[in-house]
């Protein structure tokens, strides 16, 4: 098990670290070397390298003990209602949003939050960092806190990096989208994101839990 969750931290790391290196610092030179269309390919090749890295160390690990808590239905519970918000911040996150690198990005941060956007300007991002608090809840064993913790990190640490960039490279676009929306989600607004979010988080949550290992989500008690 040890040799396992060290390929474990070192593959996490590595994911981690290279998605930061690659976003940031090493981006402009890369593409200047391999232009646009190679940098896509070859950041999708390494990080598509890592995730595979950390699936097989991951499922080589055994699953051991929690380190705290236990498995009880409230926990469960509770994980599973953060993973549904984090399912619609997610689904909300592909319709309009301007940190996507696609046409009318500019445009897009110059209109009036809605959906998603207004509960947070990263609602993917945000997503992802829910998704890892539900798992540290719900299942904290070694294995998965290793996976949780890199996934929240780089959530996170990326969103706020991902507004840096956007500041540089869309200006007053970007600065006009960030004092129209906010870094850290506001919750209450999450049951007014929207009929896309809702269904297409509703379908992903009750698709991904019903795939799960275990029983999660509403197949727990169905």
């Amino acid at each position: 098990m040890v040799d396992s969750l060290a390929s474990l931290i070192a593959a996490s790391v590595a994911f981690v670290g290279t998605h930061f290196a690659m976003s940031h610092p090493l981006r402009a030179p890369l593409v200047k070397v391999l232009g646009a269309g190679g940098f896509m390919i070859a950041y999708s090749l390494v990080s598509a390298a890592c995730v595979a890295w950390m699936y097989f160390a991951f499922v080589a690990t055994p699953a051991g003990a929690p380190l705290w808590g236990d498995y009880g239905d409230a926990v469960w519970m509770v994980a599973s209602i953060i993973t549904l918000v984090a399912m619609v911040l997610f689904a909300g996150s592909f319709v309009g949003n301007p940190a996507l690198p696609a046409p009318g990005a500019e445009k897009a941060a110059l209109r009036e939050p809605s959906g998603v956007f207004r509960v947070t300007r990263h609602p993917m991002m945000w997503g992802f960092a829910l998704w890892a608090l539900a798992h540290l809840i719900a299942a904290p064993t070694a294995r998965t806190v290793v996976i949780a913790l890199a996934i929240g990190l780089l959530a996170l640490v990326g969103a706020h990096l991902q507004d840096r960039k956007k500041e540089a490279l869309m200006g007053d676009a970007w600065q006009r989208w960030e004092a129209k929306t906010s870094y850290w989600p506001r919750f209450g607004k999450v049951v007014s994101a929207g009929p896309i979010a809702w269904v297409g988080g509703l379908a992903v949550w009750l698709g991904a839990s019903w795939l799960h290992a275990m029983d999660a989500g509403v197949w727990r008690w169905v």
